[in-house]
């Protein structure tokens, strides 16, 4: 096999995700996949997925160089080694946009605030891993309340004239509010406006500890929420890039990079002792 593959795996508590790489850096596979209880069985799953996609791989033991991440880092199959999420969002975000600094990646369950330095690696970061208010465990319980898919839950917000406060701080409290407040025939989408309002002042906190400025980006499943971006922006008077790549991925696009690095310097150290 005269190519080189590079991967990284994120198991994350709700999605697992893989990223494949070529010496480039050019992304050649990609996959995102809800996590299973047992973390090595989501990462085999991702990574065999991956890896269907590219003739050249038969197994995992193809690659060049794999680095596990994600909560369930200890528990990818075939990985060199693992490294922290944080890192691995820092430098996917950085490969995928060098001039964004600072991050707010909501995950699962919690959510971190985090400052890139100029090459690629973590400034500093801040964490909110002591509720699952405002991660997407908390959004997922939010669109069951009003029950609706996610996707049309995100986009329910968009069209209220008002907000209608969310005053609890616990997702179960929350939860219970909302369906209250559904119960009393107020309307759904000022309901919803309210939760990514409580949601965004959550995230502000986190951006400010990132050392946000000018502008942020989101990270993991909620990135795809357009509501929770229109009230980020809103809240912390800051521009919201979007990404070019799945803001999802950038955990696996992260640590693949990593991999990626890490492998050729192993391979160029190989060559000279040659």
């Amino acid at each position: 096999m005269s190519n080189y593959y590079f991967a990284g795996c994120d198991v994350g508590s709700t999605y697992t995700k893989c990223v494949v790489l070529d010496e480039t850096g050019k992304i050649l596979a990609h996959t995102t996949q809800r996590s299973k209880m047992n973390a090595e069985a989501s990462a085999k799953m991702a990574m065999d997925e991956v890896i269907a996609q590219i003739p050249e791989l038969k197994s995992p033991k193809d690659l060049t160089y794999l680095i596990g991440t994600g909560y369930g880092r200890n528990k990818v199959p075939f990985a060199d080694e693992n490294i922290s999420e944080i890192s691995c969002h820092a430098m996917g975000v950085h490969v995928t946009n060098p001039e964004v600094k600072a991050i707010i990646d909501i995950g699962g369950q919690d959510v971190k605030g985090i400052a890139i330095d100029k090459d690629g690696t973590v400034k500093n970061f801040a964490m909110n891993d002591k509720c699952a208010a405002g991660t997407g465990r908390f959004y997922e319980a939010m669109a069951h309340a009003f029950e609706m898919t996610l996707p049309e839950f995100s986009k329910l917000s968009l069209s209220a004239e008002n907000v209608i406060p969310i005053t609890a701080q616990c997702t179960v409290f929350a939860e219970s509010e909302v369906i209250t407040l559904v119960g009393e025939g107020k309307p759904m989408n000022e309901i919803a406006a309210g939760i990514q309002m409580a949601v965004a002042k959550r995230c502000f906190v986190m951006a400010k500890k990132a050392g946000a400025t000018d502008s942020i980006t989101l990270t993991g499943g909620c990135a795809k929420n357009i509501g929770l971006k229109k009230a980020i922006e809103h809240v912390l008077k800051l521009k919201v890039v979007e990404l070019n790549t799945d803001p999802q991925l950038m955990g696996a696009l992260g640590a693949a990079e990593f991999a990626r690095q890490k492998g050729m310097s192993m391979l160029s150290k190989q060559k000279k002792g040659a």
